[in-house]
């Protein structure tokens, strides 16, 4: 696995906030577009301090694939459910509202066992949704202002937001409250990164 993970710190970019798109827009149109993800380990061999002294953006990518696995580790530690009994998820939420919406969108042959795409990370069956077909990386590049590691890049989390379900409860500043939870998930994606190289 450390080797594995080694590849996916310098594989992923991370894109926090992002305006490409509503997550209502996309909605899958074929029949079984689930994608049942291995369980995330729970375990790792480096501390939180040596994972946060350590942490690091790299933009500069290897062309090896990632692994389901990899990709699976990654989607937990942003938005994975921590307490079942609770519905309680990785990344801390105001009042439990999880405005957040997680996407990959993965390049041609860069995730072994998937196709290229979008896909809608699922938090309570732990699993993707195939949105839509297709190598998307240029045209997400294009609309994160030409950022070029963008699309160089195998795979790149989204990290979107229905502001509606904290703004509901907290009014304007639920804004704020969203803004601060997709840095609590993107700061979780780069420790997770860190912990398993």
């Amino acid at each position: 696995m450390a080797v594995i993970m080694s590849v996916v710190a310098s594989a992923v970019a991370v894109t926090v906030y992002f305006t490409w798109f509503k997550p209502s827009d996309f909605k899958p149109q074929w029949t079984d577009s689930f994608i049942q993800l291995p369980p995330p380990e729970t375990l790792g061999t480096m501390s939180v301090e040596e994972a946060i002294q350590r942490r690091r953006s790299i933009r500069s990518y290897t062309s090896d694939p990632l692994s389901l696995q990899d990709v699976s580790q990654l989607l937990w530690a942003a938005q994975g459910i921590t307490d079942s009994a609770r519905n309680l998820r990785a990344a801390p939420s105001a009042g439990a509202t999880y405005p957040l919406e997680v996407y990959i969108v993965v390049g041609n042959n860069s995730v072994t066992e998937l196709a290229d795409g979008l896909y809608r990370y699922d938090p309570h069956g732990h699993r993707l949704e195939h949105v839509l077909k297709g190598d998307l990386r240029s045209s997400l590049a294009e609309a994160a202002l030409g950022q070029t590691w963008i699309k160089e890049a195998p795979i790149n989390i989204i990290i979107a937001a229905v502001y509606e379900r904290t703004t509901a409860r907290y009014g304007e500043r639920g804004i704020r409250y969203v803004h601060m939870e997709a840095g609590h998930a993107a700061q979780n994606l780069y420790l997770q990164l860190q912990l398993e190289d």
